[in-house]
């Protein structure tokens, strides 16, 4: 039970009430019976009632305004006594609860009257409240009068009771709040009410509203009409109100009973329709007031600001955003932006102080700021609220600094909008406090002259304001300087505090939910709830409407907070004021950094990064960015002017450190001061605690970092840490104690900074990284064209991040090594060699880390660490290469044995190292390739065995060092040997390695691409060797070139056997024959300028001082290196597939060889073509092997099949082993014969085209045209026997020819006069030269084939003969080579000391070679002479027609032995030859060759040639013998078988044996000449030749019968010439005797035709013709000429020959019938 109702309480009231109406009774006794007679009854009454009922004080309620009658009455007696008594029993009964509504009405309406008579009046405001706190019966009028009552009391003279009274209403309007509230609290749990409401319903409809919500609703709109100076409706009675009260009745309802406004839309109605208004017509005159603006600008005079109104009407503008903020969206947009005016500098001081104490309220509130920013900021066509509230405060304090503040308004007549820049000077002494003659200095703003002290004002955080709550003040108060700055400074800080606190919690939360959540979707499967992806797909929606709102707020606020506080930085001189706002930079920062804004986040960076530097530092980065294009120009925010001021530089500091500043021409010193240093250590700070968020502008906090360690000088140090050290140039940095102790500290902190990036996120690194570099590259750029000391901050630091980051290394690894190698190439060598330490401790450092994996399982990491070593081999800096290598010597030293997969780039390091890199470089590498070479072959794997020939190589062709490139070679034959001894195991590595290789390719599904694909691994390695050798055989120095040709050889030579079978394809094709290529083709472009002898005195050889002479020598050894391998391992290469095709490229090769126009070469090609030409056959089955005779050991035979891969490791090559590579597995391969065949017709080509090509004359000759060597056509001819013996089966006419052209041509070339000595025999000596031997073997040879052939192989007689025959003829007419004139050998000049004077070309004697030619034609006829081709060929007339030349030149011949040669070679073939010719005379094969014939004798028998002078009478009988000899031959062997000879040739033999038996002459001989010159004996045998066919009577035959009288009339006709010219001569010479000759010669006829006439006499008539009849008679006219001789011989002889012609004297008749018969 409660206090007022337990039956000891309820007994205490009624003894009360009845001692109350006693005393009341006593009191009215005398002077107011009616009120005695009512006190006493009344008594009564409360007895009865406490008789009668059980609930006393229900009842007492019921009857209470029975009850209440006395005292009422008693209270109108007006008696202060009595009234005081009542109105304390009335009260008791009040708060007892026993009042009713009636009771409670009259109650009131008696208090009234008394208030009317202003009696008691503290009383009847006790009561008043009473009345109303303790029940809730008092409703509606009543309610409304004890309200006015109250209101009307307030407004007395009574100072106490006016207090009083305002305290009474001030609780009332609470009662009647609270009355409501409870009231909804009743009926909250029976209906439900709609919680908010739209508030545009009519404003009477109040019938709604329950009783209580009524009261209130009446009251508060009432409060409104008073304050608006209009009559109230419900608060009837009222006389007077002040708005003040009025404003502050509204505020605290409004501040206490928010739910009320927004739970009845009744409610919410009034706040919209009235109160908003209201605020907004009282704010008027603020707005429209003006400092210092005169009376005539307006006519109507313009109502001041007053401070109490004013600040009240601040206060419910508080009050009303504060709690109806979502109910009046659109009015508090008014009331901010009315606010946001009041801070205008022309407004007076104490209104911008109040309005800055408004604007405090909200800072300190961030969910507010938050809820203006979404309301309107982020509204499309809204006043941007947010952004305007902080723009002003910047503005405001920047006016602060530029308009002096003066306490009192009305002094304040300096016109704001003056000249806003207008400096103000402040008082000089302003801020200096003396104390006991010391200076202290006051923490304060200092700016261009303005000094502003800043006060303590507020716990941070909270906005207790000092003059909003200044309700009892009337005038404006005086704001103490500095007030109003130091408030909006806490505003910038409580607004930062705020904002950063809240977004960062909130951005927290929604990190973790999104952790969780992302956790729990992270599987999202298909049979997944709906409503998991749901509420997921929300909060991504929450979160990107949160996040929306948070960039909004920090992109509405950061402009206007930066320039407030970049201000405020420059111009603090207190520490900690610099620390807040260093803080609140630092805080901005961060969060813009976590929500991702570059711009903002970049902008309070650089502010924090200029004040770290010197004032007017020129630094591009910080005057490049965002930020700064706003400093120094005035932008525009929504009708506020901001304007950036620019730092000043006469901040009042302490100058700490003087130092040099960063720049390419320093001028001067810069001061740093502490304040510097403060800002330094919040950007170490920054950097250090959210480098995370820093992103890109790691690069300001870098460059500023850089600038400030430099100015402090700071040097790296090893490791990259910095430490003080002196500045190596200019003045000294000067330091004061302050900063050198701080010193270590920074470059502490600076260290710590880096070592912290080890807990940045990668991406976050990464932006460090790419700082560093951007700045590294700006230190580059400055160090460029000077040797000044560079600014090696960037490279320090990145070594040093590097070596903290190890763990992960791999993500940061290739930005940074890619930037030290960049740093590496650049021209300053201080900084290229920072560039190269960081980069080599890094690769030194990452290898020796302890990794997890370790390195040896990670192989990728391991290449990563080492690929910057090899990347530094693109660097031409020596002294960076220096450290590579140096790197690499301590790599090898300490990891050598561990590297594994990291030999490729190791190796590649040394390996690429160029020519012209200087001795020294190439000299250091090859030291680390020996290394290699002698300690680590084993440990590499052996993958890389191939990279170490390739480098090995590369050092070969280096030509710098000879001396190097020689022991390069002999490396390579060491790893040669190497690859020997390890082969077996190299081999099963390799092959493991090679299968893994296939199965990733097969994946990947690419095809692996190595070198001698698809050669195995291991050959693979051999063939690599063999082709670096190979490249070394065609290197520009000679001695290299010996060097590797011999090694190259040898190695094959020796290992050649370890070779997959296959493999030997690619070493002929790919090895061989590229090497081949390269050496012709260097060989022909060689240069053939003579070479000086080179340096130093070393000499050349004559046979070697020019390029292409040491080409030559070249070519020389490796043509002959190929085509031993094909000789001594055809067994080998037969069985490849393409044999026939190497074996044409090797011919090719030695055909271009031997065409080349160099004697040692060419010669040296048919020398390796005779090899290969003598190759054995490959090894059969039959043929027992025989060991050769050089190798003494026992022969090394394989037994047992040989699987595929394995190969004998057996250092022998000899057949024994070759037969071990046939095993069971693959019997021997037998060369299919017809292949064999067409390697020899191949190579009978090649010597066909080396034989026509050599020996074909050139078009024309000057002294450099290339005419081959006599010992070249030598060889090449002396091949031709040994290549016919293969391909003699096909060789066929057309091939004959060919050989015929090629041995006619080789036979015609001339040597130069050089040379002739050596070759030629002299002049006298009949013997051959050795290329006319060849030449006549390889006839003899063919010839021989011929002979034992088959039949068809016969018809190639006759082309032999052809050829011979043309051979023959040299004899008299040497072959012409081309156009080239040759001398003959006697007459050359031999003379060798005109070195330059065109060669001349001596002819051969080609006399003694045609004569053997002769020989062998003559033998061969006698073989041959029968055979079908022979005769059907003509051969026989062939022959004579060749013979005919010599034979008619006869003495002219070059050489007498020619035609003796030839009258018997003829005379034996006729021998021979004409049997044959008789044989086939009916076949007409021989027809032409008779007059050949006939011809042939007649230029033999009567040359045209005079025989020489000084022939001897024997020699000329000799000859004349010769002639006989032939004579005879005619009489013996043709004219006896003269019917099977043609007509016409026996006539011209008898025409020229007549011409022979009559002497011929010429006049001019002398006597003794023409005794000589007569040939009697010749002449004798014609004319008895002649005779011996007259005479014969054995006719048989009419054939010969027409030889006979041929024969006759030939004689008759000889003998009338003989007698014609006997008888001239006779006549002509008078006394002198004729010579002897003649005189024989008449005898001689005269004789002969006695004997004619006697023969004819004895022949039957009828052979004898009558033409010769008539020819013999008419010699008788010439007869009787004669007799008148004086030679006693021809009388007697003339006697006998007329005696015959008696038996002619007949009569005419008989002898014309003779002649007819």
């Amino acid at each position: 039970m409660s206090g007022t109702s337990s039956p000891e309480a309820v007994k205490k009231l009624l003894e009360n009430m009845q001692s109350d109406l006693r005393a009341l009774s006593l009191e009215c006794k005398k002077k107011f019976p009616p009120v005695k007679e009512a006190a006493e009854s009344g008594i009564i009454k409360v007895k009865t009632i406490a008789a009668r009922n059980t609930e006393i004080l229900a009842a007492l309620k019921e009857n209470s305004s029975e009850v209440v009658q006395p005292f009422l009455m008693g209270c109108g007696t007006k008696e202060p006594k009595i009234t005081q008594l009542c109105l304390a029993a009335i009260q008791r009964l009040m708060s007892h609860e026993v009042v009713s509504e009636t009771a409670a009405g009259n109650i009131i309406n008696m208090l009234w009257q008394l208030m009317e008579n202003s009696l008691e009046e503290l009383k009847l405001l006790q009561t008043v409240l009473v009345l109303l706190t303790t029940n809730t019966v008092v409703h509606d009028e009543a309610l409304s009068k004890a309200i006015v009552l109250c209101f009307r009391l307030h407004f007395t003279k009574d100072n106490i009771t006016n207090n009083t009274a305002a305290a009474t209403v001030r609780q009332v309007v609470t009662v009647v709040f609270e009355r409501m509230v409870a009231e909804d609290e009743r009926h909250r749990d029976i209906i439900e009410q709609p919680i908010l409401v739209q508030g545009n319903s009519n404003r009477r409809s109040v019938s709604t509203l329950k009783p209580c919500a009524k009261d209130a609703y009446m009251l508060f709109q009432d409060l409104c009409q008073l304050v608006n100076a209009d009559a109230p409706y419900w608060l009837v009675g009222m006389t007077e109100m002040t708005r003040t009260f009025g404003l502050e009745l509204l505020e605290s309802v409004l501040n206490d009973f928010p739910q009320v406004f927004l739970q009845h839309q009744e409610f919410s109605f009034l706040l919209k329709e009235r109160v908003c208004p209201l605020v907004i017509k009282l704010f008027s005159p603020n707005i429209k007031f003006r400092q210092g603006s005169s009376a005539s600008s307006s006519p109507a005079p313009v109502e001041k600001p007053y401070f109490p109104i004013c600040m009240r009407l601040l206060r419910v503008v508080s009050v009303l955003i504060k709690q109806f903020y979502s109910l009046l969206v659109t009015e508090c947009e008014i009331f901010l932006s009315l606010l946001v005016k009041f801070l205008d500098a022309d407004k007076p001081q104490w209104l911008r102080a109040v309005a800055v104490e408004s604007i405090h309220r909200f800072c300190v509130q961030p969910q507010l700021l938050r809820s203006f920013c979404q309301s309107y900021d982020m509204k499309q066509h809204s006043t941007k609220v947010f952004r305007d509230i902080v723009n002003a405060l910047g503005s405001f304090i920047q006016s602060l600094f530029l308009v002096p503040p003066t306490g009192n308004p009305a002094t304040s007549n300096q016109a704001g909008n003056n000249n806003l820049g207008g400096s103000v000077s402040a008082p000089a002494n302003s801020g200096m406090v003396g104390i006991g003659g010391g200076v202290t200095l006051l923490p304060a703003f200092e700016y261009r002259g303005t000094w502003i002290p800043i006060l303590t004002i507020t716990v941070q955080g909270s906005a207790k304001a000092t003059y909003l709550e200044m309700l009892d003040k009337v005038e404006p108060p005086t704001i103490p300087e500095g007030y109003a700055m130091s408030v909006a400074f806490h505003c910038l800080l409580d607004l930062v505090r705020g904002i950063t606190s809240m977004i960062e919690g909130e951005l927290g939360e929604v990190e973790t939910e999104c952790q969780t959540t992302t956790e729990e979707a992270s599987s999202p499967t298909q049979s997944s709830e709906q409503q998991d992806l749901q509420s997921t797909s929300d909060q991504m929606d929450k979160e990107i409407v949160s996040r929306a709102v948070w960039e909004e707020m920090v992109n509405a606020c950061w402009c206007g907070l930066l320039a407030a506080l970049s201000l405020l930085l420059d111009a603090s001189t207190d520490e900690a004021a610099t620390e807040n706002i260093l803080k609140a930079e630092l805080t901005m920062a961060a969060l813009c950094g976590r929500l991702g804004l570059i711009t903002s986040r970049d902008a309070f960076i650089t502010a924090i990064c200029k004040g770290s530097l010197p004032p007017h530092y020129a630094l591009t980065v910080l005057n490049t960015t965002t930020a700064a294009t706003l400093s120094n120009k005035s932008y525009s925010v929504q009708g506020q002017s901001v304007m950036m001021i620019s730092p000043s530089s006469e901040s009042h500091q302490q100058v700490v450190a003087v130092g040099q500043p960063l720049a390419v021409q320093p001028q001067g010193t810069v001061m740093l001061t502490s304040k510097n240093i403060q800002c330094m250590r919040t950007l170490l700070n920054l950097a250090h605690c959210h480098g995370a968020v820093l992103g890109t502008s790691w690069q300001l906090v870098l460059a500023t970092l850089q600038h400030l360690v430099w100015i402090l000088g700071l040097k790296p140090s090893s490791g990259g840490a910095l430490k003080p050290g002196r500045a190596v140039e200019g003045p000294s940095t000067v330091l004061t104690t302050a900063v050198m102790t701080d010193l270590p500290v920074i470059s502490n902190i600076l260290s710590r900074l880096f070592e912290s990036s080890q807990y940045l996120d990668d991406v976050s690194l990464h932006h460090l990284i790419n700082a560093l570099c951007s700045l590294s590259l700006e230190a580059m750029d400055m160090a460029y064209g000077n040797n000044k000391e560079p600014s090696l901050f960037a490279v320090a630091k990145l070594l040093e991040t590097g070596l903290v980051n190890m763990h992960r290394i791999e993500i940061l690894w290739r930005p940074l090594t890619g930037h030290l190698l960049e740093v590496c190439q650049h021209p300053n060598s201080r900084m290229r060699e920072w560039g190269a330490e960081a980069l080599t401790s890094l690769i030194k450092a990452g290898l020796t880390f302890n990794h997890d994996p370790p390195l040896s399982q990670n192989q990728r990491l391991q290449l990563l660490l080492l690929n910057p070593l090899k990347e530094m081999s693109n660097i031409n800096h020596p002294d960076i290469r220096l450290k590579q290598l140096e790197c690499v010597l301590q790599i090898l030293q300490s990891q050598g044995d561990s590297l594994g997969p990291g030999w490729p780039l190791v190796l590649g390091v040394m390996g690429a190292i160029r020519n012209d890199q200087g001795e020294s470089l190439i000299r250091t590498a090859f030291q680390c390739l020996q290394l290699v070479v002698t300690d680590f072959l084993p440990t590499m794997p052996c993958t890389c065995l191939q990279i170490v020939v390739d480098v090995a190589g590369s050092f070969g062709l280096h030509n710098q060092e000879l001396n190097i490139s020689l022991t390069s070679i002999g490396l390579l034959w060491n790893i040669s040997d190497y690859f020997f001894q390890r082969g077996e195991t190299i081999e099963k590595e390799l092959n493991k390695e090679e299968a893994a290789q296939q199965k990733q390719a097969e994946e990947k599904g690419v095809v692996l691409n190595r070198p001698f694909h698809p050669a195995p691994p291991f050959d693979c390695l051999w063939l690599c060797l063999y082709a670096k050798l190979g490249e070394l055989c065609v290197d520009p120095r000679p001695a290299v070139r010996k060097s590797a040709g011999q090694t190259l050889f040898s190695t094959i030579g020796a290992h050649g056997t370890l070779l997959q079978h296959s493999t030997w394809h690619t070493v002929i094709w790919k090895v061989l024959f590229h090497l081949l290529d390269r050496v012709r083709e260097s060989s022909t472009t060689a240069d053939k300028e003579k070479i000086e002898s080179g340096g130093g005195n070393i000499l050349i050889h004559h046979s070697r001082d020019t390029a292409e002479k040491q080409w030559a020598e070249t070519w020389v050894l490796t043509l002959a290196g190929v085509a031993r391998i094909f000789n001594t391992r055809r067994y080998l290469l037969q069985p490849l597939g393409d044999f026939s095709r190497a074996w044409d490229v090797l011919l090719d090769h030695i055909q271009s060889a031997a065409l080349s126009k160099n004697n040692e070469v060419s010669l040296a090609a048919l020398k390796s073509f005779q090899e290969i030409l003598q190759i054995v056959s490959p090894v059969r089955d039959s043929d027992k092997p025989e060991t050769p005779p050089v190798v003494n050991v026992p022969v090394p035979v394989l037994i047992g099949p040989i699987s595929g891969m394995s190969r004998p490791f057996v250092r022998t090559d000899s057949i024994g082993e070759r037969l071990g590579r046939y095993s069971s597995s693959e019997p021997p391969i037998v060369t299919d014969e017809l292949e064999d065949l067409n390697l020899w017709w191949a190579a009978w080509n090649t010597w066909y085209r080396i034989g026509s090509e050599s020996t074909k004359p050139p078009v024309t000759f000057d002294k450099l045209t290339f005419i081959p060597s006599q010992p070249f056509l030598t060889a090449l001819i002396q091949i031709f026997p040994a290549l016919y013996q293969h391909i003699k089966t096909g060789f066929n006419m057309d091939d004959l020819q060919k050989l015929g052209v090629i041995l006619h041509s080789a036979i015609s070339v001339p040597i130069s006069s050089d040379a002739s000595p050596f070759i030629l025999p002299s002049y006298t000596e009949a013997v051959l030269t050795s290329l006319q031997e060849a030449v006549l073997t390889a006839l003899d040879v063919l010839q021989k084939a011929i002979c034992v052939g088959p039949e068809n192989m016969q018809i190639m007689y006759p082309a032999i003969f052809d050829q011979l025959l043309a051979f023959v003829e040299f004899s008299c007419k040497p072959p012409q080579y081309g156009q080239l004139e040759t001398k003959h050998i006697a007459n050359a000049k031999y003379n060798q000391i005109q070195l330059f004077a065109p060669a001349e070309w001596v002819a051969l004697n080609y006399v003694p070679f045609a004569e053997r030619s002769l020989e062998v034609v003559v033998d061969l006829y006698q073989k041959t002479a029968c055979h079908k081709a022979v005769v059907n060929e003509k051969v026989l007339q062939y022959i004579i027609k060749t013979l005919r030349v010599p034979l008619s030149l006869k003495y002219s011949c070059p050489s007498e032995s020619t035609w003796k040669l030839a009258v018997s070679s003829l005379l034996k073939v006729l021998s021979i030859g004409l049997p044959v010719a008789r044989q086939h005379a009916s076949s007409g094969k021989f027809d032409s060759m008779w007059p050949e014939l006939a011809n042939t004798f007649e230029d033999f028998l009567f040359t045209k040639s005079i025989p020489p002078d000084n022939l001897s009478i024997q020699e000329f009988q000799r000859n004349e013998n010769i002639d006989v000899e032939v004579v005879q031959l005619i009489s013996n062997e043709i004219l006896p078988y003269a019917n099977f000879i043609p007509k016409e040739f026996v006539g011209q033999i008898m025409t020229m044996l007549n011409k022979g038996s009559i002497h011929s002459q010429s006049s001019s001989f002398t006597e003794a000449e023409i005794d000589i010159r007569l040939r009697e004996e010749f002449s004798k045998m014609c004319f008895e030749t002649l005779l011996q066919f007259s005479f014969s009577n054995k006719v048989t035959t009419p054939q010969e019968g027409y030889i006979s009288r041929m024969a006759l009339s030939v004689l008759l006709k000889r003998s009338q010439d003989v007698l014609h010219r006997y008888i001239e001569d006779e006549r002509l010479s008078g006394k002198c005797p004729l010579p002897r000759q003649q005189v024989t010669e008449i005898i001689f006829v005269l004789k002969a035709v006695s004997t004619l006439i006697d023969s004819l006499k004895k022949t039957q008539p009828e052979n004898v013709d009558g033409n010769t009849w008539a020819q013999v008679i008419a010699l008788y006219p010439t007869l009787v000429e004669c007799i008148t001789c004086s030679s006693s011989e021809v009388c007697s002889a003339l006697k006998e020959a007329l005696v015959p012609f008696k038996d002619f004297m007949q009569p005419p008749a008989s002898r014309v019938q003779n002649g007819e018969s």
